[in-house]
């Protein structure tokens, strides 16, 4: 975990999952956490505020992001007091917009000057970013979420939007940058070296930390391996007259 260890960026795990929680929740290079409802929904959450309850103790008093679930600005932020009340740690994930593309600036601004830390969630742009930072309140952390991953996902590279959002970022002193949907364990050095704050990271990716410094010769035997060994166990068979057809070929070769 040297790797890990010499970076900046600080590690959220991505999980809805209780066991999941309860495993990362006990390693020490998780510096907080992050959910959202279809990890709860794939996880088979029905009761959120029980939820809420169960993870809380695991978090050792840790970031946590917890998201709205309402598309009505009045009830979002109904439901961004009522999260906001479960203590200190917890961040209220606002998404930038409503499901019919209507800006959340108002609402972001009116919770964040009431003290709530906010998450700001599936942004995609500079210019979103942009248009959010004027209105987070000054002294109240919040975080910028960009879904890099997402992004990466269009065919478009996410690094000089991370590190322009991260320059932006560097004049609001309280708010941080999150590299968010990250596809691959590289993301975790790209999100360091732009600048980010956090990235949050789903279990399956926190797994193969232990390649961080794998010697590549190692890892292409351990391929080869892998790929018999799973071909042995699964029966596979190439039928023929390998060896016949091999020593035709070796007697019409010219010498």
């Amino acid at each position: 975990m040297s790797g890990i260890a010499g970076l900046r960026v600080k590690i959220f795990a991505d999980v809805a999952d209780i066991e999941d929680f309860k495993r990362l929740s006990e390693l020490d290079l998780i510096d907080g956490f992050t959910t959202n409802p279809t990890l709860m929904r794939k996880a088979g959450v029905t009761d959120y505020l029980g939820f809420i309850e169960e993870l809380l103790p695991l978090t050792g008093g840790r970031s946590v992001s917890f998201e709205v679930i309402g598309d009505d600005f009045d009830e979002m932020e109904r439901q961004a007091l009522a999260l906001s009340g479960f203590g200190d740690n917890v961040f209220v994930k606002i998404p930038v917009t409503d499901t019919r593309g209507n800006s959340s600036c108002h609402l972001i601004s009116d919770l964040s000057a009431r003290g709530v830390k906010l998450n700001v969630t599936a942004m995609m742009s500079v210019e979103q970013v942009e248009r959010v930072l004027p209105h987070l309140a000054p002294g109240v952390p919040a975080i910028v979420s960009i879904f890099a991953g997402r992004i990466a996902d269009t065919g478009i590279d996410p690094v000089p939007i991370m590190k322009r959002a991260s320059e932006l970022l560097s004049e609001s002193p309280y708010a941080e940058l999150l590299w968010a949907s990250p596809r691959e364990l590289l993301n975790v050095f790209q999100a360091d070296e732009a600048g980010c704050d956090i990235i949050t990271i789903l279990p399956e990716i926190i797994a193969k930390f232990h390649r961080i410094g794998q010697d590549l010769g190692e890892l292409s035997l351990e391929t080869v391996k892998m790929f018999y060994d799973d071909a042995v166990s699964s029966g596979l068979t190439i039928p023929g007259k390998a060896r016949e057809d091999d020593e035709r070929l070796h007697r019409e070769l010219p010498a």
